[in-house]
């Protein structure tokens, strides 16, 4: 069983003030629910699990206790903080406080792990991919904010509701703890919603009709789909269509009768194959057009294109935009770079608080111009990752390290997919 809490709100517009006046709460919430049990703490950020680590170290400092969460021999301490490369990481540890998030390095990261499972170090801070990636489960899981800063919108967003449920059960695994106590910090605004969502069902939701342009260039290229009537008949078997059927208004039908779901679906598949014949990536015949065998019209055949899409697992915004960039002209090095970051591969790509500031300073360091006034984009982002790789130039921050590593991944894929014919 886990007792569920959400805490007193916290008011304040600024998101790192009010991030900040979680702490002292956070710090009383460890030292009632669970003074000698180990503790998880969920942050937003990479930077916050710094900020946050060093207030609670600071706390426990002001209580007289600054060890009170480190539970091995100070010969042991001092040969676990020898091998830590991260210098905050180091720090924190002295206390009994481990950081984890993916800037750190991976010895790094399955280090703290360790010391956390065996409880040699009591309370751990980390971001939300813990939750997900990582079993260690704790007495206490405190989530200290409901929010992150989501680049493409430049706005702090919420999290998933399926990002908060799994955080809040890594409190009391059954064949650890016998209970588990999660509490929950949010915005004054985003109390009510919590509390409901704590304590009724909340149904779960699919996000297809945002994707189905792409789901249906897979299934094309497979053979699976080769007619709009089977675009309508895949759609009939998926969960977005039970979920349309039990909740239209979520999905923005009007008219929930069987005509309108049919006039609705139709009108999904159409965008979603208009979209896809715009790209390139499939033919579509007229609807009144007979095939050979006479089964009627409305054929959906894959292109070389769409086939390259599909392999390489592109969106085919990105296929349309690479065959039409390069079909035909000679590029240099800076354009190829351009047309490559440009993709839409490149849109979650994380520009936290303040890092535009820190790619304003690398685009003066590195060789070839970007647009300076959208230092905050994502994909001016990958661009200065890109050519700092290539020019061999230090990252301003730790975190860029891992961000480089996703660029590189993608860029892969992406300039595998420019050597290919489009047709």
């Amino acid at each position: 069983m886990i007792p569920y809490r959400v805490s007193s709100p916290f008011a304040g517009k600024f998101y790192c003030p009010r991030m900040a006046s979680m702490n002292k709460p956070a710090y009383a919430a460890i030292q009632v629910r669970s003074p000698l049990k180990p503790v998880l703490v969920f942050v937003a950020s990479r930077r916050q699990t710094r900020l946050t680590a060093m207030d609670l170290i600071s706390h426990a400092a002001a209580d007289e206790r600054p060890s009170q969460w480190v539970h091995m021999e100070p010969h042991e301490l001092a040969g676990v903080l020898g091998r830590v490369r991260d210098a905050s990481l180091r720090h924190c540890l002295q206390f009994g406080v481990g950081l984890h998030h993916a800037g750190l390095a991976e010895p790094d990261r399955q280090l703290v792990e360790a010391l956390f499972v065996q409880q040699k170090i009591q309370v751990l801070v980390a971001t939300s991919t813990l939750a997900w990636g990582v079993n260690t489960p704790a007495h206490l899981v405190v989530i200290k904010g409901t929010e992150y800063y989501d680049a493409p919108s430049r706005r702090y967003v919420d999290f998933p509701i399926t990002d908060v449920l799994q955080m809040m059960g890594r409190a009391g695994r059954p064949q650890y703890d016998t209970k588990g106590v999660a509490v929950v910090m949010v915005h004054e605004p985003k109390k009510a919603f919590y509390k409901r969502f704590l304590y009724e069902p909340f149904p779960v939701e699919s996000s297809l009709q945002d994707q189905l342009a792409d789901h249906l260039n897979a299934e094309v290229v497979a053979g699976t789909i080769t007619t709009r009537q089977d675009a309508l008949d895949y759609l009939t078997w998926t969960y977005f269509y039970r979920r349309l059927l039990q909740n239209p208004a979520y999905y923005d039908l009007e008219d929930a009768s069987p005509e309108g779901v049919s006039a609705y679906l139709s009108s999904l598949v159409e965008a979603a194959l208009a979209d896809l014949a715009e790209a390139g990536c499939v033919t579509v015949d007229e609807l009144d057009d007979a095939d050979a065998a006479g089964n009627g019209g409305g054929a959906v055949l894959p292109t070389p294109l769409g086939r390259v899409a599909s392999f390489y697992y592109l969106r085919h915004s990105t296929a349309g935009l690479m065959a039409a960039q390069f079909r035909g002209r000679q590029l240099d090095h800076a354009q190829v770079l351009g047309v490559l970051t440009s993709c839409s591969e490149y849109d979650e790509l994380p520009v936290r608080h303040n890092e535009d500031v820190l790619n304003a300073q690398l685009a003066r360091q590195v060789r070839l111009p970007v647009d300076t006034r959208r230092c905050d984009d994502p994909h001016v982002k990958a661009h200065l990752l890109l050519q700092a790789h290539l020019g061999r130039l230090p990252p301003p921050v730790s975190d860029y390290l891992t961000d480089t590593r996703g660029v590189l991944d993608n860029s892969v894929r992406l300039a595998q997919v420019g050597g290919q014919p489009a047709g």
